[in-house]
């Protein structure tokens, strides 16, 4: 027998430090855990699915993305839902806005692009406090270097070499819209070194640790621990080069998903 169908598009955000990534798994604290406990204690009923946008890895924080719920039978009561599922939300979840769609939007496969952010200083050791979204690297850093790497990542090329354990049909030639190496002025504490940096990518879509791999390739770039030939090397998948350094998930945050 058909059951109607109600559709919503949910944006949310979360800090991801205490989370094992976004995917519900066994015996494990992530964000859709979270989010299917409090839906389900929200609307007294398990008659539901909800989508995410894409899934982020442990300890990955999101500023921005989006949910697609679905729900049988009954629709949502618009006015008392938003207030009554953030109350219920762990502190570190928040709903931005919910829309009411007439049609799936297929979350998934829609097309967007997504913008990635990285936290990080280098010298000094930071404040504790810095640890869910910043990273510390020990060693100096040549950032004006960086950033001439982070340029040549625009356009188009072949990242099979950021391709975490890629299959050998897995489509790895991917565009970059932007990428930049720049003073952080986005997000500010107390408790923040004096200066900190922010790398920012924006692309339709990204392999599996992909942008973890392009940071850890510019920290080995400004560490001196890799030549700028062999940066522009590891851009072309045609030729085969080994990257190591896969840099912390704590300072990796989905700045935000803009759907077409």
């Amino acid at each position: 027998m058909f059951r109607k169908e109600f559709y919503y598009l949910l944006k949310i955000q979360y800090l991801g430090f205490r989370y094992h990534g976004w995917q519900k798994q066994p015996d494990l604290l992530t964000v859709e855990r979270m989010m299917q406990r409090t839906l389900k204690y929200v609307l007294g009923r398990n008659n539901f699915k909800f989508i995410a946008a894409g899934r982020t890895d442990s300890k990955v924080s999101v500023n921005e993305t989006y949910v697609e719920l679905i729900l049988r039978e009954e629709a949502l009561i618009m006015e008392n839902f938003f207030d009554a599922f953030n109350d219920n939300l762990p502190q570190d979840i928040r709903l931005l806005e919910i829309t009411p769609k007439k049609e799936l939007t297929h979350i998934i496969q829609a097309p967007k692009l997504k913008e990635y952010i990285y936290l990080f200083s280098f010298g000094t050791k930071n404040h504790p406090f810095c640890a869910p979204f910043m990273i510390n690297y020990k060693h100096n850093l040549d950032i004006e270097l960086m950033q001439k790497g982070a340029e040549l990542m625009i356009g188009s090329h072949d990242y099979r070499n950021y391709a975490y354990k890629a299959s050998p049909e897995a489509q790895t030639l991917m565009h970059i819209e932007n990428c930049v190496i720049e003073v952080n002025a986005l997000y500010t504490a107390n408790f923040f070194p004096k200066t900190s940096y922010v790398f920012r990518v924006v692309g339709a879509g990204f392999k599996r640790h992909q942008v973890r791999l392009m940071m850890g390739a510019l920290f080995d770039l400004g560490s001196g621990e890799m030549s700028l030939s062999n940066f522009k090397k590891s851009l072309d998948g045609s030729i085969p080069y080994q990257l190591t350094h896969v840099a912390q998930a704590s300072g990796l945050i989905l700045q935000n998903v803009t759907l077409d």
